[in-house]
C-alpha cells in the first residue's frame, strides 16, 4: 500500500482530515514527563482522530539521544495504518538527498516527508523514486517572512509569477513518474492556498497554521479541500498536543482534536 492509498484508508476509518503534530517541547509538556511516554499519551488519546501524525525532526534531534530514541520509539507506536509524515523539510545536492530519503524511509520508516525544493530537481528526485512515499513540497509556507522570497515576481514563459506558483508547477511536472508529490501550502495564506487549488485542483496539500499561526480553518478548507472533499489534510500540534500543560494534558488534547475534526468536517459539507 503506498502513502495516499494508506491515507485515503485512514481519512475514511476515522472520517477526517486532521493530521496530529507531534512535537516535543520540555518547556510546554507537564513536568518531568519522558518525550516518548508523553506521545505514546497523545496517540492514544486521538488515534481514531487522524487521518496522519507529523513528526517534526528538529524537536527530537534538540533532545539528543533521548530524543532520537523517542522519535524512534514513536515511529514504531503509531497504528500502522496511520501514515507518518517527516517534517523534515530537506533539500541538498543530489547524493546528500538521496542519503536523506533513505535515512526518513528506509531507516526510520516514514511514509512521507516535507522536502525544500531550493536546490532544484536533482535535491528532491532521490525522495520521488520512493513510488511508495509521499513527498510534500515547501511551495507556500505558513510563516511570517515566507513572502521575503515566495511572493517574489518572476517571468515564465512571458508571464509573471509569483515563485510558489513557480514552485507549484514544477513539483506538477516532476509527479509523472508516480503522483506521488503534493504540496506544504499554509492556512496563513488563504488566496495563495486557493490559487494553488485552483490551478492544481488533483494534488494533495499538506496544510499547516490552522492553530497557534492563526489560520483561519473555514477559509482553509474551503479554498484547500478539493472538489470531491479530499486532497488536502490540515496540521495542527501545539494547540491540540499542548492544550493542557496538567495531568490531563491527553484529555484535553483529545477534546481539541476533536473539535477540530468536526469543525473540518462540518466546513466541507458547506456549500460553496
Amino acid at each position: 500500500m503506498n502513502f495516499e492509498e494508506k491515507l485515503v484508508e485512514a481519512e475514511e476509518k476515522n472520517k477526517s482530515l486532521l493530521c496530529i503534530g507531534l512535537d516535543p517541547d520540555p518547556e510546554l509538556m507537564p513536568p518531568k514527563m519522558g518525550v516518548f511516554k508523553f506521545n505514546k499519551a497523545i496517540i492514544d488519546a486521538t488515534a481514531d482522530l487522524a487521518c496522519a501524525y507529523k513528526l517534526n525532526l528538529a524537536f527530537y534531534e534538540a533532545l539528543d539521544d533521548e530524543g532520537i530514541d523517542a522519535l524512534k520509539r514513536t515511529i514504531k507506536y503509531i497504528p500502522a495504518d496511520i501514515p507518518t509524515i517527516a517534517d523534515a523539510k530537506r533539500g541538498d545536492i543530489g547524493n546528500t538527498a538521496k542519503a536523506y530519503a533513505k535515512a526518513l524511509f528506509d531507516i526510520l520508516g516514514f511514509d512521507a516527508a516535507t522536502v525544500n525544493p531550493y536546490l532544484g530537481f536533482d535535491a528532491v528526485e532521490p525522495f520521488i523514486d520512493y513510488l511508495d512515499k509521499g513527498i510534500f513540497v515547501l511551495c507556500r509556507t505558513s510563516n511570517p517572512s515566507s513572502a521575503d522570497f515566495q511572493s517574489l515576481q518572476f517571468v515564465l514563459k512571458r508571464q509573471r509569477l509569483p515563485l510558489f506558483e513557480i514552485v507549484a508547477l514544477r513539483a506538477a511536472q516532476w509527479n509523472k513518474k508516480g503522483n506521488n508529490i503534493g504540496l506544504v501550502v499554509g492556512a496563513t495564506y488563504p488566496k495563495e492556498l486557493a490559487l494553488i487549488r485552483q490551478n492544481h485542483p488533483n494534488m494533495l496539500l499538506l496544510i499547516p497554521g490552522i492553530g497557534a499561526q492563526g489560520g483561519d480553518l473555514a477559509s482553509a478548507v474551503r479554498e484547500g479541500v478539493g472538489a470531491k472533499g479530499h486532497g488536502a489534510i490540515f496540521a495542527s500540534s501545539r494547540q491540540i498536543i499542548y492544550a493542557s500543560a496538567g495531568g490531563d494534558f491527553a484529555e484535553a488534547a483529545r477534546r481539541v482534536a476533536s473539535s477540530l475534526k468536526d469543525e473540518i468536517n462540518y466546513q466541507r459539507s458547506v456549500p460553496s
